[in-house]
């Protein structure tokens, strides 16, 4: 059961910056995200991606493939976090609280 912890599980967060002043810029900002929605990243928010990880290595894998993936120019940051830490997140239209919504679930086989 400890496999499941919520202490174990991680949510792997992608955020960025990429120009899109010319035609060359707005392909690879395109194509960076199509990318990472082939990786099974969900988009959270405009230039936030998140993807549920079953465990660190998991999560370490996802990373790698965000590394490889960067484009020339912009700026990518990336932040592994907890299920339980992912949990406390506060979500606010204006001034009205809403519940996250919570990518699709993952299935794991094994």
């Amino acid at each position: 059961m400890d496999r499941f912890s919520e202490y174990r599980i991680m949510w792997l967060l992608v955020f960025f910056d990429l120009p899109t002043e010319t035609k060359k810029e707005r392909k690879a900002a395109a194509d960076f995200r199509k990318n990472l929605l082939a990786d099974g990243f969900t988009m959270f928010q405009f230039s936030i991606y998140v993807r549920h990880c079953a465990s660190r290595e998991n999560a370490d894998v996802h990373l790698r493939r965000v590394r490889a993936l960067l484009p020339q120019y912009g700026q990518v940051g990336c932040l592994t976090i907890t299920d339980r830490q992912f949990a406390d997140i506060e979500l606010y239209i204006c001034k009205k609280e809403v519940q996250p919504n919570a990518p699709g679930q993952q299935l794991e086989l094994f």
